[in-house]
Protein backbone atom coordinates (compact mmCIF):
# COMPACT_ATOMS: atom_id res chain seq x y z
CA UNK A 1 0.00 0.00 0.00
CA UNK A 2 2.81 2.11 0.56
CA UNK A 3 4.50 1.62 -2.68
CA UNK A 4 0.93 2.56 -4.51
CA UNK A 5 0.96 5.56 -2.00
CA UNK A 6 4.33 6.70 -3.39
CA UNK A 7 3.62 6.29 -6.73
CA UNK A 8 0.35 8.12 -6.80
CA UNK A 9 2.09 11.14 -5.09
CA UNK A 10 4.73 11.25 -7.01
CA UNK A 11 2.54 11.19 -10.39
CA UNK A 12 0.45 13.79 -8.48
CA UNK A 13 4.11 15.79 -7.77
CA UNK A 14 4.97 15.77 -11.61
CA UNK A 15 1.33 16.65 -12.74
CA UNK A 16 1.67 19.59 -10.37
CA UNK A 17 5.25 20.39 -11.44
CA UNK A 18 4.72 20.46 -15.24
CA UNK A 19 1.00 21.09 -15.84
CA UNK A 20 0.49 25.00 -13.62
CA UNK A 21 -3.24 25.80 -12.76
CA UNK A 22 -2.99 28.21 -15.87
CA UNK A 23 -1.35 25.92 -18.43
CA UNK A 24 -4.39 23.79 -17.67
CA UNK A 25 -7.03 26.13 -18.19
CA UNK A 26 -5.47 26.95 -21.27
CA UNK A 27 -5.01 23.32 -22.28
CA UNK A 28 -8.68 22.27 -21.37
CA UNK A 29 -10.51 25.32 -23.57
CA UNK A 30 -7.76 24.08 -26.90
CA UNK A 31 -9.10 21.08 -26.69
CA UNK A 32 -13.18 21.60 -25.70
CA UNK A 33 -12.92 24.29 -28.15
CA UNK A 34 -11.67 21.80 -30.94
CA UNK A 35 -14.07 19.14 -30.54
CA UNK A 36 -16.67 21.31 -31.00
CA UNK A 37 -15.33 23.83 -33.65
CA UNK A 38 -13.67 21.24 -36.15
CA UNK A 39 -14.77 17.59 -35.24
CA UNK A 40 -18.51 17.13 -37.49
CA UNK A 41 -21.10 18.26 -36.75
CA UNK A 42 -19.24 21.39 -36.89
CA UNK A 43 -20.65 24.36 -34.18
CA UNK A 44 -20.66 27.90 -35.93
CA UNK A 45 -23.01 30.89 -35.89
CA UNK A 46 -25.51 31.39 -38.64
CA UNK A 47 -25.46 34.73 -40.70
CA UNK A 48 -28.04 37.23 -39.41
CA UNK A 49 -27.39 39.22 -42.33
CA UNK A 50 -24.64 41.33 -40.85
CA UNK A 51 -21.85 39.49 -42.48
CA UNK A 52 -21.22 41.50 -45.94
CA UNK A 53 -20.19 44.47 -43.60
CA UNK A 54 -16.93 42.87 -43.00
CA UNK A 55 -16.39 40.06 -45.98
CA UNK A 56 -16.38 42.03 -48.98
CA UNK A 57 -13.99 44.82 -48.03
CA UNK A 58 -11.74 41.82 -47.27
CA UNK A 59 -11.76 40.07 -50.14
CA UNK A 60 -14.20 37.45 -49.70
CA UNK A 61 -17.92 36.79 -51.18
CA UNK A 62 -20.81 34.17 -50.30
CA UNK A 63 -20.79 31.52 -52.83
CA UNK A 64 -23.24 28.79 -51.38
CA UNK A 65 -26.06 29.20 -54.26
CA UNK A 66 -28.63 28.88 -51.34
CA UNK A 67 -27.15 30.87 -48.82
CA UNK A 68 -30.17 33.74 -48.41
CA UNK A 69 -32.63 30.34 -47.22
CA UNK A 70 -30.07 29.80 -44.54
CA UNK A 71 -29.93 33.06 -42.94
CA UNK A 72 -30.33 32.49 -38.79
CA UNK A 73 -30.88 29.10 -39.14
CA UNK A 74 -27.23 27.40 -40.68
CA UNK A 75 -23.42 27.69 -40.20
CA UNK A 76 -21.65 28.00 -43.73
CA UNK A 77 -18.10 26.88 -43.08
CA UNK A 78 -16.89 27.92 -46.77
CA UNK A 79 -16.84 31.63 -48.60
CA UNK A 80 -15.29 32.24 -52.07
CA UNK A 81 -12.29 34.30 -52.62
CA UNK A 82 -11.84 37.33 -54.58
CA UNK A 83 -8.70 36.37 -56.91
CA UNK A 84 -8.18 39.85 -59.12
CA UNK A 85 -9.02 43.63 -58.35
CA UNK A 86 -11.89 43.82 -55.36
CA UNK A 87 -14.09 46.56 -55.94
CA UNK A 88 -15.45 46.54 -52.80
CA UNK A 89 -14.10 48.80 -49.91
CA UNK A 90 -14.22 48.43 -46.82
CA UNK A 91 -18.33 48.64 -45.41
CA UNK A 92 -17.12 49.60 -41.87
CA UNK A 93 -13.56 50.33 -39.77
CA UNK A 94 -13.09 47.23 -37.61
CA UNK A 95 -10.21 45.65 -35.89
CA UNK A 96 -11.24 42.55 -36.94
CA UNK A 97 -10.44 42.69 -40.72
CA UNK A 98 -6.57 41.74 -38.99
CA UNK A 99 -7.80 38.63 -38.19
CA UNK A 100 -9.85 38.03 -40.75
CA UNK A 101 -7.21 38.97 -43.30
CA UNK A 102 -4.57 37.03 -41.27
CA UNK A 103 -6.80 33.84 -41.92
CA UNK A 104 -7.44 34.52 -45.39
CA UNK A 105 -3.40 34.14 -45.89
CA UNK A 106 -3.07 31.45 -43.60
CA UNK A 107 -6.10 29.36 -45.41
CA UNK A 108 -4.29 30.53 -49.33
CA UNK A 109 -0.91 28.79 -48.31
CA UNK A 110 -2.68 25.80 -46.52
CA UNK A 111 -5.49 25.04 -48.22
CA UNK A 112 -6.89 27.16 -51.40
CA UNK A 113 -6.29 30.60 -52.96
CA UNK A 114 -10.02 30.02 -54.73
CA UNK A 115 -12.05 29.19 -51.26
CA UNK A 116 -11.85 30.09 -47.77
CA UNK A 117 -12.55 27.53 -44.95
CA UNK A 118 -13.38 29.55 -41.82
CA UNK A 119 -12.14 26.97 -39.35
CA UNK A 120 -8.77 28.39 -40.25
CA UNK A 121 -9.82 31.58 -38.53
CA UNK A 122 -11.71 29.48 -35.36
CA UNK A 123 -8.13 27.71 -35.38
CA UNK A 124 -6.57 31.69 -35.26
CA UNK A 125 -9.37 32.83 -32.53
CA UNK A 126 -8.93 29.25 -30.66
CA UNK A 127 -4.66 30.18 -30.16
CA UNK A 128 -5.64 33.64 -29.14
CA UNK A 129 -8.18 32.36 -26.55
CA UNK A 130 -5.97 30.02 -24.87
CA UNK A 131 -3.32 31.82 -24.77
CA UNK A 132 -5.86 35.10 -22.71
CA UNK A 133 -6.69 32.16 -20.53
CA UNK A 134 -3.52 31.42 -19.57
CA UNK A 135 -3.06 34.77 -18.94
CA UNK A 136 -5.73 35.61 -17.06
CA UNK A 137 -5.41 32.19 -15.09
CA UNK A 138 -2.05 32.90 -14.57
CA UNK A 139 -3.00 36.60 -13.03
CA UNK A 140 -5.15 34.98 -10.38
CA UNK A 141 -3.18 32.36 -9.37
CA UNK A 142 0.63 32.66 -9.51
CA UNK A 143 2.00 31.84 -6.52
CA UNK A 144 -1.04 30.37 -5.28
CA UNK A 145 -0.80 26.70 -3.58
CA UNK A 146 -2.10 24.38 -6.28
CA UNK A 147 -4.76 22.75 -4.39
CA UNK A 148 -6.25 26.31 -5.07
CA UNK A 149 -4.86 26.83 -8.23
CA UNK A 150 -6.23 23.83 -9.73
CA UNK A 151 -10.10 24.52 -8.98
CA UNK A 152 -9.49 27.87 -9.65
CA UNK A 153 -8.10 26.93 -13.63
CA UNK A 154 -11.21 24.63 -13.50
CA UNK A 155 -13.92 27.65 -12.82
CA UNK A 156 -12.06 29.15 -15.95
CA UNK A 157 -12.78 26.23 -18.10
CA UNK A 158 -15.85 25.83 -17.21
CA UNK A 159 -16.72 29.97 -17.81
CA UNK A 160 -14.84 30.55 -20.19
CA UNK A 161 -14.83 27.13 -22.67
CA UNK A 162 -18.63 27.45 -22.81
CA UNK A 163 -19.32 26.80 -26.40
CA UNK A 164 -21.85 29.62 -26.33
CA UNK A 165 -18.59 32.05 -26.73
CA UNK A 166 -16.18 29.55 -28.83
CA UNK A 167 -19.32 29.02 -31.09
CA UNK A 168 -18.53 33.16 -32.50
CA UNK A 169 -14.94 32.02 -33.43
CA UNK A 170 -16.49 29.99 -36.58
CA UNK A 171 -18.51 33.25 -37.42
CA UNK A 172 -17.59 36.84 -38.74
CA UNK A 173 -19.09 38.60 -35.61
CA UNK A 174 -17.30 40.74 -34.27
CA UNK A 175 -17.91 38.71 -30.61
CA UNK A 176 -14.80 37.14 -31.10
CA UNK A 177 -12.34 40.45 -30.88
CA UNK A 178 -14.42 41.33 -27.71
CA UNK A 179 -14.40 37.76 -25.76
CA UNK A 180 -10.54 37.28 -26.43
CA UNK A 181 -9.58 41.15 -25.74
CA UNK A 182 -11.80 41.84 -22.65
CA UNK A 183 -9.81 38.33 -21.20
CA UNK A 184 -6.44 40.26 -22.58
CA UNK A 185 -6.97 43.59 -21.01
CA UNK A 186 -8.06 41.62 -17.52
CA UNK A 187 -5.27 39.67 -17.70
CA UNK A 188 -2.28 42.27 -18.45
CA UNK A 189 -4.03 44.74 -15.58
CA UNK A 190 -4.27 41.35 -13.06
CA UNK A 191 -0.37 40.33 -14.19
CA UNK A 192 1.03 44.14 -13.65
CA UNK A 193 -0.59 44.38 -9.88
CA UNK A 194 1.10 40.79 -8.93
CA UNK A 195 4.31 41.99 -10.91
CA UNK A 196 4.24 39.16 -12.96
CA UNK A 197 6.39 39.14 -16.15
CA UNK A 198 8.04 42.84 -17.96
CA UNK A 199 5.90 45.75 -16.87
CA UNK A 200 5.98 47.32 -19.96
CA UNK A 201 4.95 44.30 -22.09
CA UNK A 202 2.03 44.00 -19.53
CA UNK A 203 1.31 47.64 -20.50
CA UNK A 204 1.25 47.32 -23.89
CA UNK A 205 -0.15 44.01 -23.72
CA UNK A 206 -3.44 46.04 -21.82
CA UNK A 207 -3.07 49.11 -24.91
CA UNK A 208 -2.83 46.88 -27.64
CA UNK A 209 -6.12 44.97 -26.47
CA UNK A 210 -7.92 47.98 -25.57
CA UNK A 211 -7.14 49.14 -28.91
CA UNK A 212 -8.49 46.46 -30.55
CA UNK A 213 -11.39 46.04 -28.46
CA UNK A 214 -12.38 49.62 -28.61
CA UNK A 215 -12.25 49.15 -32.35
CA UNK A 216 -13.70 45.81 -33.31
CA UNK A 217 -17.30 47.42 -33.22
CA UNK A 218 -18.33 51.03 -33.71
CA UNK A 219 -20.79 50.69 -30.21
CA UNK A 220 -17.40 50.21 -28.42
CA UNK A 221 -15.97 53.92 -28.86
CA UNK A 222 -16.65 54.73 -24.77
CA UNK A 223 -14.47 51.44 -24.37
CA UNK A 224 -11.67 54.01 -25.68
CA UNK A 225 -12.15 56.82 -22.84
CA UNK A 226 -12.72 54.26 -20.05
CA UNK A 227 -9.38 52.26 -20.93
CA UNK A 228 -7.73 55.56 -20.98
CA UNK A 229 -8.64 56.06 -17.52
CA UNK A 230 -8.07 53.12 -16.43
CA UNK A 231 -4.40 53.51 -18.16
CA UNK A 232 -3.94 56.51 -16.04
CA UNK A 233 -4.68 53.85 -13.34
CA UNK A 234 -1.59 52.09 -14.15
CA UNK A 235 0.71 54.78 -14.54
CA UNK A 236 1.32 54.99 -10.29
CA UNK A 237 2.84 50.87 -11.21
CA UNK A 238 6.09 52.13 -11.12
CA UNK A 239 8.12 55.40 -10.79
CA UNK A 240 10.18 55.88 -13.45
CA UNK A 241 9.81 58.82 -16.10
CA UNK A 242 10.10 56.39 -18.96
CA UNK A 243 7.33 53.65 -17.16
CA UNK A 244 5.23 56.70 -16.95
CA UNK A 245 5.64 58.51 -19.92
CA UNK A 246 4.41 55.27 -21.75
CA UNK A 247 1.52 54.84 -19.87
CA UNK A 248 0.37 58.29 -20.94
CA UNK A 249 1.37 58.13 -24.25
CA UNK A 250 -0.65 54.34 -24.31
CA UNK A 251 -3.65 56.04 -22.81
CA UNK A 252 -3.65 59.22 -25.29
CA UNK A 253 -3.85 56.20 -28.12
CA UNK A 254 -6.78 54.94 -26.40
CA UNK A 255 -8.56 58.13 -25.92
CA UNK A 256 -8.18 58.98 -29.59
CA UNK A 257 -9.10 55.53 -31.02
CA UNK A 258 -12.76 55.58 -29.37
CA UNK A 259 -12.99 59.18 -30.52
CA UNK A 260 -12.37 57.93 -33.76
CA UNK A 261 -13.85 55.00 -33.92
CA UNK A 262 -17.35 57.09 -33.41
CA UNK A 263 -15.80 59.58 -35.91
CA UNK A 264 -15.40 56.41 -38.76
CA UNK A 265 -18.89 54.79 -38.27
CA UNK A 266 -20.19 54.92 -41.82
CA UNK A 267 -23.36 56.77 -42.73
CA UNK A 268 -25.55 54.09 -43.29
CA UNK A 269 -24.78 51.83 -40.04
CA UNK A 270 -25.89 55.56 -38.16
CA UNK A 271 -28.64 55.44 -40.18
CA UNK A 272 -29.85 51.43 -39.31
CA UNK A 273 -28.92 52.40 -35.35
CA UNK A 274 -30.82 55.51 -35.39
CA UNK A 275 -34.23 54.29 -36.80
CA UNK A 276 -33.97 51.41 -34.03
CA UNK A 277 -32.68 53.81 -31.20
CA UNK A 278 -36.04 55.57 -32.23
CA UNK A 279 -38.81 52.97 -33.20
CA UNK A 280 -37.40 50.21 -31.24
CA UNK A 281 -36.24 52.84 -28.04
CA UNK A 282 -37.52 56.34 -27.27
CA UNK A 283 -41.24 55.91 -29.15
CA UNK A 284 -41.18 51.64 -28.12
CA UNK A 285 -42.31 52.20 -24.54
CA UNK A 286 -44.27 55.69 -24.97
CA UNK A 287 -47.70 55.69 -23.68
CA UNK A 288 -47.91 59.40 -25.59
CA UNK A 289 -45.46 58.37 -28.71
CA UNK A 290 -46.70 61.57 -30.63
CA UNK A 291 -45.51 63.54 -27.32
CA UNK A 292 -42.40 62.01 -27.84
CA UNK A 293 -41.96 63.02 -31.71
CA UNK A 294 -42.73 66.82 -30.51
CA UNK A 295 -39.85 66.29 -27.57
CA UNK A 296 -37.16 66.12 -30.65
CA UNK A 297 -38.83 68.49 -33.07
CA UNK A 298 -40.21 65.58 -34.94
CA UNK A 299 -43.42 66.01 -36.78
CA UNK A 300 -46.22 63.34 -34.95
CA UNK A 301 -46.91 61.70 -38.41
CA UNK A 302 -43.65 59.65 -37.53
CA UNK A 303 -45.31 58.09 -34.74
CA UNK A 304 -46.79 55.48 -37.52
CA UNK A 305 -43.01 53.96 -37.71
CA UNK A 306 -43.35 53.05 -33.96
CA UNK A 307 -42.43 49.43 -33.06
CA UNK A 308 -40.99 49.09 -36.68
CA UNK A 309 -37.79 47.21 -37.91
CA UNK A 310 -35.57 48.84 -40.84
CA UNK A 311 -34.98 45.64 -42.22
CA UNK A 312 -38.59 45.01 -42.93
CA UNK A 313 -39.93 43.81 -46.44
CA UNK A 314 -42.79 45.49 -46.71
CA UNK A 315 -42.90 49.47 -44.72
CA UNK A 316 -44.75 52.25 -44.38
CA UNK A 317 -41.66 54.12 -45.91
CA UNK A 318 -38.68 53.27 -47.80
CA UNK A 319 -36.18 53.77 -44.67
CA UNK A 320 -33.34 55.41 -47.01
CA UNK A 321 -36.11 57.58 -48.31
CA UNK A 322 -35.29 61.77 -48.37
CA UNK A 323 -38.10 62.15 -46.47
CA UNK A 324 -36.86 60.57 -43.37
CA UNK A 325 -33.33 62.25 -43.04
CA UNK A 326 -33.86 66.22 -42.42
CA UNK A 327 -37.56 65.70 -40.91
CA UNK A 328 -36.87 62.51 -38.53
CA UNK A 329 -32.98 61.61 -38.87
CA UNK A 330 -31.17 64.68 -38.80
CA UNK A 331 -33.38 66.07 -35.47
CA UNK A 332 -32.25 63.47 -32.99
CA UNK A 333 -28.78 61.57 -32.12
CA UNK A 334 -27.04 59.48 -29.16
CA UNK A 335 -26.77 62.44 -26.51
CA UNK A 336 -30.24 63.80 -27.52
CA UNK A 337 -31.91 60.39 -26.56
CA UNK A 338 -29.85 60.18 -23.90
CA UNK A 339 -30.45 63.73 -22.44
CA UNK A 340 -34.39 62.40 -23.34
CA UNK A 341 -34.16 59.10 -21.09
CA UNK A 342 -32.85 61.17 -18.12
CA UNK A 343 -35.64 63.53 -18.42
CA UNK A 344 -38.23 60.58 -18.48
CA UNK A 345 -36.78 58.71 -16.28
CA UNK A 346 -39.91 56.53 -16.09
CA UNK A 347 -38.69 55.15 -19.80
CA UNK A 348 -35.27 55.41 -19.31
CA UNK A 349 -35.35 52.73 -15.94
CA UNK A 350 -37.91 50.37 -18.43
CA UNK A 351 -35.28 50.35 -20.70
CA UNK A 352 -32.55 49.28 -18.54
CA UNK A 353 -34.78 46.56 -17.05
CA UNK A 354 -35.70 45.69 -20.94
CA UNK A 355 -32.09 45.62 -21.17
CA UNK A 356 -31.00 43.68 -18.05
CA UNK A 357 -33.17 40.54 -19.49
CA UNK A 358 -30.85 39.84 -22.32
CA UNK A 359 -27.76 41.07 -20.59
CA UNK A 360 -27.00 37.83 -19.61
CA UNK A 361 -27.46 35.88 -22.68
CA UNK A 362 -24.38 34.44 -23.95
CA UNK A 363 -25.88 32.87 -27.07
CA UNK A 364 -28.55 34.82 -29.08
CA UNK A 365 -31.30 32.70 -29.16
CA UNK A 366 -31.81 33.51 -33.24
CA UNK A 367 -29.18 32.10 -34.61
CA UNK A 368 -28.39 28.62 -35.04
CA UNK A 369 -25.45 26.06 -34.81
CA UNK A 370 -24.81 23.73 -37.23
CA UNK A 371 -24.74 23.31 -41.09
CA UNK A 372 -27.36 22.52 -43.11
CA UNK A 373 -25.40 19.20 -44.19
CA UNK A 374 -25.48 18.08 -40.65
CA UNK A 375 -29.33 17.26 -40.93
CA UNK A 376 -29.94 19.53 -37.72
CA UNK A 377 -33.28 21.17 -37.80
CA UNK A 378 -33.61 25.11 -38.66
CA UNK A 379 -31.81 27.40 -36.17
CA UNK A 380 -31.08 24.88 -33.74
CA UNK A 381 -28.33 25.32 -30.98
CA UNK A 382 -25.58 22.94 -29.93
CA UNK A 383 -25.60 21.51 -26.05
CA UNK A 384 -21.79 20.59 -26.52
CA UNK A 385 -20.32 21.75 -23.25
CA UNK A 386 -23.16 24.73 -22.56
CA UNK A 387 -23.88 23.84 -19.07
CA UNK A 388 -22.21 27.52 -17.61
CA UNK A 389 -24.14 29.61 -20.34
CA UNK A 390 -27.59 27.51 -20.16
CA UNK A 391 -27.28 27.87 -16.08
CA UNK A 392 -26.71 31.76 -16.40
CA UNK A 393 -29.44 31.98 -18.84
CA UNK A 394 -31.66 30.51 -15.97
CA UNK A 395 -30.56 31.26 -13.20
CA UNK A 396 -29.26 35.53 -13.25
CA UNK A 397 -32.17 37.53 -11.76
CA UNK A 398 -32.75 39.83 -15.20
CA UNK A 399 -33.54 43.01 -13.33
CA UNK A 400 -30.99 46.22 -13.33
CA UNK A 401 -30.78 46.01 -9.74
CA UNK A 402 -29.23 42.43 -9.42
CA UNK A 403 -26.66 44.18 -11.45
CA UNK A 404 -26.26 47.28 -9.14
CA UNK A 405 -26.26 44.94 -6.68
CA UNK A 406 -23.54 42.90 -8.18
CA UNK A 407 -21.37 46.05 -8.83
CA UNK A 408 -21.99 47.08 -4.94
CA UNK A 409 -20.68 43.89 -4.01
CA UNK A 410 -17.75 43.18 -6.03
CA UNK A 411 -17.00 46.54 -5.20
CA UNK A 412 -17.12 45.92 -1.24
CA UNK A 413 -15.51 43.37 -1.55
CA UNK A 414 -12.26 45.18 -2.94
CA UNK A 415 -12.45 48.17 -0.50
CA UNK A 416 -10.85 46.56 2.61
CA UNK A 417 -7.80 45.46 0.73
CA UNK A 418 -8.01 48.83 -1.22
CA UNK A 419 -7.96 51.03 1.67
CA UNK A 420 -5.16 48.90 3.29
CA UNK A 421 -2.74 49.26 0.63
CA UNK A 422 -3.43 52.86 -0.18
CA UNK A 423 -2.62 53.20 3.63
CA UNK A 424 0.83 52.10 3.00
CA UNK A 425 1.53 53.16 0.10
CA UNK A 426 1.57 50.21 -1.71
CA UNK A 427 0.44 51.86 -5.42
CA UNK A 428 0.53 48.55 -7.24
CA UNK A 429 -1.66 47.01 -4.67
CA UNK A 430 -3.95 50.01 -4.53
CA UNK A 431 -4.94 49.40 -8.30
CA UNK A 432 -6.70 46.26 -8.47
CA UNK A 433 -9.88 48.03 -7.44
CA UNK A 434 -9.78 51.03 -9.92
CA UNK A 435 -9.30 48.76 -12.12
CA UNK A 436 -12.02 46.12 -11.42
CA UNK A 437 -14.29 49.34 -11.25
CA UNK A 438 -12.93 50.36 -14.84
CA UNK A 439 -13.86 46.71 -16.16
CA UNK A 440 -17.58 46.64 -14.37
CA UNK A 441 -17.90 50.43 -16.42
CA UNK A 442 -16.86 49.43 -19.86
CA UNK A 443 -19.15 46.53 -19.36
CA UNK A 444 -22.08 48.69 -18.32
CA UNK A 445 -21.26 51.03 -21.43
CA UNK A 446 -22.62 48.19 -23.70
CA UNK A 447 -25.66 48.03 -21.71
CA UNK A 448 -26.48 51.92 -22.27
CA UNK A 449 -24.96 52.27 -25.82
CA UNK A 450 -27.05 49.48 -26.49
CA UNK A 451 -30.39 50.71 -25.43
CA UNK A 452 -29.72 54.39 -26.56
CA UNK A 453 -28.16 53.77 -29.49
CA UNK A 454 -30.16 51.00 -30.72
CA UNK A 455 -33.39 50.35 -28.75
CA UNK A 456 -34.08 46.91 -28.42
CA UNK A 457 -33.23 45.85 -31.30
CA UNK A 458 -31.05 42.68 -31.33
CA UNK A 459 -30.17 43.54 -27.52
CA UNK A 460 -28.33 39.74 -26.80
CA UNK A 461 -25.52 40.40 -29.34
CA UNK A 462 -25.29 44.17 -28.58
CA UNK A 463 -24.73 43.48 -24.92
CA UNK A 464 -22.37 40.43 -25.06
CA UNK A 465 -19.90 43.33 -23.78
CA UNK A 466 -21.56 43.14 -20.56
CA UNK A 467 -21.73 39.61 -20.33
CA UNK A 468 -18.06 39.11 -20.92
CA UNK A 469 -17.14 41.39 -18.76
CA UNK A 470 -19.56 40.59 -16.33
CA UNK A 471 -18.37 36.48 -15.93
CA UNK A 472 -13.95 37.94 -16.06
CA UNK A 473 -15.30 40.37 -12.90
CA UNK A 474 -17.27 37.18 -11.49
CA UNK A 475 -14.17 34.65 -12.11
CA UNK A 476 -11.99 36.89 -10.67
CA UNK A 477 -14.15 37.87 -7.27
CA UNK A 478 -14.89 34.20 -6.97
CA UNK A 479 -11.12 33.31 -7.21
CA UNK A 480 -9.82 35.63 -4.83
CA UNK A 481 -12.74 34.97 -2.60
CA UNK A 482 -10.94 30.84 -3.13
CA UNK A 483 -7.71 31.94 -1.73
CA UNK A 484 -9.27 34.89 1.15
CA UNK A 485 -7.38 37.59 -0.89
CA UNK A 486 -10.25 40.49 -0.43
CA UNK A 487 -8.96 41.01 3.02
CA UNK A 488 -5.26 40.59 3.45
CA UNK A 489 -3.98 39.52 0.00
CA UNK A 490 -3.23 43.17 -1.88
CA UNK A 491 -0.86 43.60 1.61
CA UNK A 492 0.93 40.54 -0.07
CA UNK A 493 0.65 41.85 -3.21
CA UNK A 494 2.43 44.93 -2.15
CA UNK A 495 5.09 43.69 -0.80
CA UNK A 496 5.89 41.43 -4.50
CA UNK A 497 5.41 44.92 -6.15
CA UNK A 498 8.22 46.35 -3.75
CA UNK A 499 10.41 42.98 -3.88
Amino acid sequence: MTGINRIYEGGAAAFSRHLSPSLLAAVSVGMIASFALFVPPYVGMADNGDFFRIIYGNGLYFNAPDYDGQYFGYFVKEYGILRYFNENGDALFSSQSLFIRLALLLNKILYSPERFDIRIQAAVYVLLHMAAVYLLVEGVTWRTPRKLGYPIALLAVFIFGDTGYTAYFNSFYGESVILIMALTIAASGLLLVRKRYNDYTMLAMFAISALLLTTSKQQNAPVGVMAAVMGLILVYVRKNKSYRAFAAFACAILLLSGIATYALIPRQFVTINQYHAMTRGALLLSENPEATLRAFGIDEQYAILTGSIYYEQYTTIDTDSPLLFEPFYDRYGFVSLLAYYMTHPDQGIEMIHLAARHAFDIHPQAMGNFERSAGMAFGQHTAFFTGYSTMKAALAPKTFGFIALWMLIVTGLYLPSFVSSARAKRLRGAIKLPMIVGLMFIGLSGIVVSIVGAGDADLAKHEFLFTVVFDIVTFVAVSDAIQGRHWRAERLAGREAIG
